[in-house]
Order: structure tokens, then sequence, then C-alpha cells
């Protein structure tokens, strides 16, 4: 608010000063007339009319009024076409796709096209970043892809050979499904994405029992859990919020399926729900591989996986926590991480009980 008042006050002045420049220069003009007429007066015989002297200094003021005003823009039309030049050359190489357009405000930061040019220049730098995250995007997408795709590929020439005996056959065909289910669930990840970032995603919140739903999904998941010995606490508090369930259940999916997958085998996992104001707090806490500090701040980015060296056997895709978190920021929630390498994560979400509006 206070930067918009500066604004008008530098308009205001600007108008004033403007104003005053044209009733200066008016005067002076008339000032000129005036000493003319008089002079000319002096060697020929002036007119007995008092109108006519008026008629004759109006007049020839007008003139010098014109004249000056014609001088000025003379000088000054030049440098104005010359600016509205560099913005069309601008808005036309921002329209064929070169973002890295930078305009100079002429006459520094006060000129009244200031604004302008700002604004193109940040439109330019946002245009330009949202190029570079999209070339990012198709990098990483044409780079998942490409993995299973020759997992597939290679294996499959590997099945041609007549001397493969039957466990053999049978594992090279397990890797090809392995590899085939890994493919569509990135590109079932990649249109869940792309339809919740979206604004035509159906989004209808509902009364439900929340304590309920993550009881649902943990005992969803007990064959996973159970078949690394790995332990499950839970500690849910009645809670009842109003949310989408469909859209939620995904959140819960996702983060109980990487607790355990990477969580190894005798570990234990803790599921916590309490209230806390107006709020729903939910933690999940695992003794997994944990992520090093330098990489919390980019897990719920798109395609990032903290360690790039894990065992592809248990990697994902890089998607599911960017569906998480765009879920629970649908929802006007929380989410943030917490881990330790080697020592486990905890994933803690907060979501307002009350309706949500996207």
């Amino acid at each position: 608010m206070s930067k918009s008042k500066h604004h008008m006050r530098k308009q205001l002045v600007r108008s004033t000063l403007g104003v005053l420049f044209v009733i200066a220069f008016s005067l002076l003009c008339w000032s000129a007339a005036y000493f003319i007429t008089w002079s000319l007066y002096r060697k020929i015989n002036a007119p007995s009319s008092d109108f006519a002297k008026y008629i004759i200094n109006a007049t020839l003021s007008f003139f010098i009024f014109g004249g000056g005003m014609f001088l000025f823009s003379w000088f000054v039309r030049p440098r104005q076409m010359a600016f509205f030049h560099s913005i069309i050359e601008a808005l036309r190489r921002i329209a064929k796709g070169d973002f890295k357009v930078s305009l100079d405000v002429p006459g520094g930061p006060d000129n009244q096209f200031g604004e302008l040019v700002n604004s193109i220049n940040h439109m330019a730098q946002q245009l330009n970043q949202m190029e570079e995250m999209r070339q990012e995007f198709i990098s990483n997408v044409s780079h998942e892809i490409q993995s299973p795709l020759t997992s597939i590929h290679g294996f499959a020439r590997v099945l041609r050979n007549d001397k493969l005996n039957h466990d053999e056959r049978l594992y090279y065909i397990g890797i090809i499904e392995a590899e085939s289910m890994r493919l569509s669930k990135l590109s079932d990840n990649l249109l869940k994405l792309t339809s919740l970032e979206s604004e035509h995603h159906p989004f209808v919140p509902k009364r439900y029992r929340l304590d309920t739903q993550l009881r649902h999904h943990i005992l969803a998941c007990e064959p996973q859990w159970r078949s690394k010995s790995i332990g499950v606490e839970a500690s849910l508090e009645p809670t009842t919020i109003i949310a989408d369930e469909d859209l939620m259940s995904q959140v819960w999916i996702n983060l109980l399926h990487n607790s355990i997958k990477f969580t190894p085998d005798g570990g234990s996992i803790t599921v916590e729900l309490r209230m806390q104001g107006k709020d729903a707090i939910i933690r999940i806490s695992d003794t997994g591989v944990g992520i090093p500090e330098e990489d919390l701040k980019y897990v719920f980015e798109r395609f990032y996986k903290a360690d790039k060296a894990r065992n592809r056997a248990i990697s994902g895709g890089g998607l599911g926590l960017a569906i998480v978190k765009k879920i629970i920021t649908l929802h006007q929630g929380n989410v943030r991480v917490e881990s330790r390498l080697q020592e486990g994560t905890t994933m803690t979400v907060t979501l307002p009980v009350e309706q949500a509006h996207p």
C-alpha cells in the first residue's frame, strides 16, 4: 500500500510540474509577443483600437507557443519513438519464444514509462523461468521413461536366446513385468499431477472420520510391512474433518508406502493423529534410511530423488511427494519433513478440520 501511495504521489508531482511548465511557457510566449509588438509599434503606427492590439498579441503569442512546442516535440519525439520501437521489438522477441529480454528505463527509474518497462522485464523473467521448468520437466520425463524402456528392450532381446532355461526365462520376464508396471505407474502419476495442477480437477469435500481412514490404509498395507517384519504402531485420536476423501487417500497411500519402502527389515513405523486447535496434525515416522540434510528442501519437487544411487528396485519415479504436496496445498494445509541419515524420517501433515476451499 505504501509503495502504491508513493507512486501516486510521484505521479501527482509530475502532473503538477507539467501544468506549471505549460503555464510558465504560456506566460513567456505572451510576454515575448508583447515585447515584439511593442517594438514594432514604435517603428510603425500602432492600431488605435485596444481590442486590435489584444488580438494581435494573442495571435502572435499563440504562434510562438505552437512553434516552441513543435521544436520541443521535434527534439523529444525521436527519443520517444526509439523507446517505443525497443518495446515493440522486445514484445516480438517474447512472442517468438525469446524470453531473455531486458529493457532499460530511459531517463532513470523515475521515468513515466518506468512501470511499463519493469512490467515487461518482470513478464520476460517469469516466462523464462517457466520455460526453464518446462525444459527440465521434459528432460526428467524423458529420462524416467527411457530407463524402464531400455530394460524392457534389453531383457526382451535376451529372451530370444534359446539356451535359456525355464527359471532364467521367468526371472527375465519378472524384470520386464516390473519395469512395465513402473512405466505404467509413472504415466499414471504424471496424468494425476497434471490434473491436480489444472483448474478443472474435481474437488469434492465431505465430512468423514480421518482416524478411520488412516486405520484403513494402515491395515491395507499390512502385507507389505509384515513381509519386512516392520512393527507398526498407531495412536489415532478420533477426528472428523471436511476434505476430499479420495484425494487424501492418495496422500496416506504415498506416505505409508514410502515409509515401508525405505525402512529396512525389522524396523518400525509410527502413525500419530491428534488435534491442535482447529487443525489436525498427522505424523508418520519411520526408522528408515533417512534423507541427507542438504536434500530435505527438494524432496517435494517433481522427479527429485534424494539418493541418486538408491536401489532402482525400491526407488520410485520421484512424483509421489510432489502429488502429496499438491493435494495438501489444495486443502490449505501444510506438509513438512524431518529426517536424519540412517535414523529415519518423519512426515508431518497439518490439515484444517473445517471445509477447505482449493
